[in-house]
């Protein structure tokens, strides 16, 4: 893929970071440690998976050997099902093995599988040590920003996590070039809801580029990443622990990761999931009396990118329900939602009747 390399910076203070979206960024990634002043003494950890490993990881440790640096490979099964405490044990073994040291770094190459956890992984070992996010799907631009790590209890998603800001986050659009279509689909969901939350003006621009999107085309996508990116970085900027206004990223993801847990983390993709889980939050709106025009609008652009809006009949609706209640988007006892009030607008309720959402888990089946 051809075009500009774009910048943008997460504004946390001293712990400031830059996310740079371009073409051929792997091939500097040990120039951008050397500037950055990375220890070329402390041994590296490269954590990917199977699928991507054979692709990247080659030309990513030739560019750090290359800066001087010693670097060890860590390989997980790709899949949601890699985000476990087993896998933890297996990176630490392995950075162990290595000789990582306090100011070594962590670095994930790889989706928001590997990112988040290599990101866990960094946050804990040692008590946390250095960290940076090259990801290789379009999903990771949302996960890949921010500094939430975690792993997956068999009960609930990201339950058992931290926060650890990346050093700076590559994301090299070279590397979106052998995403099956599915996953870039799925990636795509996660740049609409930053539209759908804060910039309606970018909601109609990606239903308008939704072939050249679709098509990964270099400009399109570069540009749909960059306004991704910078609506996290705002967001993030302003709240990083969650404490009110970061928490309208979870837009779709309360019944989003509840389909997943119930789904056993395989059957939907997390793209796909948060779809029809923001489909879900646009009825809701409608319960608070908001426009009718907000579901849709979200339905009709996730048909557009060719995402599920319905759940799946076999998932049984008690078994959702009892999957949110594990979710961390709970506050003593109440259900909580980000609904949108426009498209571009979101706010946090805290007063969900749980029969709504039962009305509403019922009434997204794919026979209605």
């Amino acid at each position: 893929m051809a075009g500009g390399t774009r910048e943008l910076i997460v504004d946390l203070g001293e712990r400031s970071y830059p996310i740079r979206i371009g073409a051929g960024l792997i091939a500097e990634l040990g120039r951008m440690l050397t500037e950055r002043k990375f220890p070329v003494k402390s041994p590296i950890l490269l954590v990917t998976d199977s699928s991507v490993e054979r692709l990247y990881a080659p030309g990513a440790e030739e560019s750090l050997r290359a800066s001087g640096f010693t670097v060890a490979r860590a390989v997980v099964p790709s899949g949601e099902a890699s985000k476990s405490l087993e896998m933890l044990d297996v990176l630490v073994e392995k950075a162990l093995q290595a000789g990582l040291d306090r100011k070594s770094t962590v670095i994930a190459l790889g989706g928001g599988v590997v990112g988040d956890l290599a990101g866990f992984a960094a946050a804990s070992y040692m008590r946390g040590v250095k960290f940076v996010q090259i990801p290789t799907t379009i999903l990771a631009h949302d996960s890949s920003v921010g500094g939430k790590v975690a792993v997956n209890h068999r009960l609930a998603k990201n339950i058992i996590g931290a926060f650890h800001q990346p050093e700076f986050v590559l994301f090299d659009l070279d590397t979106l070039a052998s995403l099956p279509d599915r996953e870039v689909r799925a990636g795509l969901s996660e740049v609409i809801k930053h539209g759908l939350i804060w910039n309606a003006d970018f909601v109609a621009w990606c239903e308008e580029n939704a072939e050249r999107l679709l098509a990964l085309d270099a400009d399109a996508l570069g540009y749909a990443l960059y306004e991704g990116c910078r609506v996290k970085s705002i967001v993030v900027s302003r709240d990083e622990r969650e404490n009110d206004l970061r928490a309208i990223l979870n837009l779709g993801h309360t019944i989003g990761h509840a389909l997943e847990a119930v789904a056993g983390y395989g059957e939907l993709l997390h793209g796909e999931a948060i779809a029809i889980g923001m489909v879900g939050a646009a009825r809701l709106a409608g319960r608070f009396g908001y426009s009718a025009e907000i579901e849709r609008t979200t339905e009709r652009i996730f048909r557009k990118f060719g995402l599920p809006v319905r759940i799946p009949d076999h998932l049984a609706t008690d078994r959702i329900m009892s999957a949110m209640l594990h979710d961390k988007k709970f506050s003593e006892g109440d259900m909580v939602f980000v609904v949108p009030t426009a498209i571009g607008s979101v706010e946090i309720r805290r007063d969900v009747p749980s029969a709504w959402v039962t009305d509403i888990v019922n009434g997204l089946r794919e026979g209605n």
